[in-house]
């Protein structure tokens, strides 16, 4: 398809791709992709994992030279050809006209080193500064992106910040050198709600002082909605539809479009309608005075204070706060990966010591929880062998019977965790849950690292499955909208504590706590105009 041409001539446009495509071996991730971004403007590639939009922004900065990647077309970026520009030229490119932003801000910063002499080298790299001008420049940008005591905090290492203030960080780096353009690849999809808004208000508030370009690199249209000028929606390598983000969000044009935007969970949609008796059938799992602490003495740290909840069979309690609130801990205590400091755990009406096979959990991220070398078929056998299944025939039919019930194959068995996609890794994780035939499965952000299409199978795997084996489950997330989409009770915690519950409707359409209203105030909203209001709201009491 023909791209939407930035208003404007080549002097004007920042970025200038044409009939762009990216091989790997045999795998096409690009194919033949059009388009330009104007100085100034923003612009968002909104897809699906692998649709090749990280590969495009990485093409932007010639950071596919030298890596066996067959790179064919045009890429001009701020006035360099960078298909044909020359290793010093790529790193005068790179930095100083334009920089980037990774998803990990772990990753791309070295735990050795203060963050503000990071920072210090990046400029000293670029401009031959001296070392004071550069310890100088790295606070100012560090006061630029909103990190409190910048001149103090610039000596800090990385897991000293939170992964809010590393994303931060990661920015003033990028600003250093005041570039052109800014490349941000999924920049805030490990972020909660709240830091997520902070980071979006963030890069339009750059913009708007700088006049720098935006490439945003997402799989949330939400955050497109919040943040660009135009959307390019990508599928396999290629764009599908692009246009201003009204006209795509809007009114989307292609099928595909409207398919990505309809597996958008909301938080003003109306809900699934759930079973009538659920959460009014016996208690399975109940919570007492839950207490956690961490560490000792003056640097006692409580995770959980006070925590009393109730589960009953059948139903979903969604638990939403932010990152630090306490809700993983309070999951592990719930499932006895953890024994709490004070408070009991009640399984059935008995108290419950260590670890319940009738109480499972699936957690975040599949790739840590699975043995890389082991076969899935192998993990998921492991709770038959714990309680004593000797037979490899029974096992190996149980197994692909569970396999199959949450969508792989059998034949799967035998496959390894790496040749499995993020979906179908969490697909695993929850056959292994199923093994021990749980009457409650405790969910810690399962879906988090899923893009929305994906996102929405398993959330409607793990609604079958309730259905048909009427398992509890408890829901743990910091994604308000997917909790509300699949919770019949919604519990908020804050710093250790539960400070609003109630049945999810109650709780999303009259919050009766503060903070549970600023959670709901962060939410991106799919609607531009809505998020541009919302915006300004969220700056009056910082311009008061």
């Amino acid at each position: 398809m023909s791209p939407v041409q930035t208003t404007g001539d080549a002097r004007t446009n920042l970025v200038e791709v044409t009939d762009l495509s990216v091989e790997f071996g045999e795998v096409r991730a690009v194919d033949g992709l059009s388009f330009r971004l104007a100085r100034g403007a923003a612009l968002a590639l909104v897809g699906e994992s692998g649709s090749g939009k990280s590969t495009v922004a990485s093409a932007l900065l010639g950071l596919h030279h030298g890596t066996g990647a067959r790179v064919r077309g045009s890429v001009l970026v701020a006035g360099t050809d960078v298909q044909r520009a020359s290793g010093e030229e790529l790193r005068r490119l790179r930095g100083a006209k334009a920089a980037m932003v990774f998803q990990d801000p772990l990753s791309s910063l070295d735990p050795y080193y203060a963050i503000g002499d990071q920072i210090a080298e990046v400029y000293r790299v670029h401009t031959r500064a001296s070392r004071r001008a550069a310890r100088a420049r790295a606070v100012r940008v560090l006061e630029r992106v909103g990190i409190p005591d910048a001149a103090r905090r610039s000596r800090a290492r990385p897991h000293e910040f939170s992964g809010g203030m590393r994303q931060r960080a990661l920015i003033a780096m990028a600003l250093a050198c005041e570039p052109d353009l800014l490349i941000a690849d999924e920049p805030t999809t490990a972020l909660d709600v709240t830091v997520q808004a902070q980071i979006l208000d963030l890069l339009h508030t750059l913009r708007e002082e700088t006049g720098m370009g935006l490439l945003l690199v997402t799989h949330d249209v939400g955050v497109a909605a919040e943040s660009v000028d135009e959307v390019l929606v990508m599928r396999d390598g290629r764009a599908v539809e692009h246009g201003p983000v009204t006209a795509v969000l809007g009114a989307p044009s292609a099928a595909y479009t409207r398919e990505l935007l309809g597996a958008v969970p909301r938080v003003d949609a109306p809900r699934e309608t759930r079973k009538a008796d659920s959460g009014q059938g016996e208690a399975v799992l109940e919570a007492t005075g839950l207490r956690r602490e961490f560490g000792r003495g003056r640097r006692t740290l409580t995770a959980v204070d006070g925590v009393s909840l109730t589960l009953r069979r059948g139903e979903t309690l969604g638990v939403v706060g932010e990152s630090g609130s306490g809700k993983t801990t309070l999951g592990r205590m719930l499932v006895g990966l953890l024994e709490p400091t004070a408070g009991e755990v009640r399984f059935e009406g008995r108290a419950r010591r260590g670890v319940d096979p009738a109480v499972q959990m699936v957690f975040q991220d599949p790739v840590s929880s699975l043995n890389p070398r082991r076969s899935v078929g192998e993990s998921v056998a492991d709770p038959l062998r714990a309680r004593g299944e000797r037979d490899e025939g029974r096992i190996r039919r149980r197994v692909t019977e569970l396999l199959e019930r949450v969508g792989l194959e059998g034949a799967h068995y035998d496959r390894y965790p790496h040749e499995f996609s993020g979906g179908q890794r969490q697909r695993v994780g929850i056959a292994r849950a199923l093994a021990a035939d749980p009457k409650v499965i405790v969910c810690d952000e399962p879906v988090s690292a899923l893009d929305v299409t994906t996102q929405a199978q398993v959330v409607a795997l793990l609604g079958e499955l309730q259905r048909e084996l009427g398992i509890a489950l408890v829901f743990v997330a910091h994604d308000l909208a997917v909790v509300r989409q699949v919770s019949d009770r919604v519990a908020v915690m804050h710093r250790g504590r539960i400070v609003e519950e109630g049945p999810a409707d109650e709780v999303y359409g009259a919050p009766r706590d503060p903070y549970t209203r600023q959670l709901l105030a962060a939410v991106p909203a799919l609607d531009p105009e809505a998020a541009a209001r919302r915006r300004a709201a969220r700056r009056e009491p910082a311009t008061a």
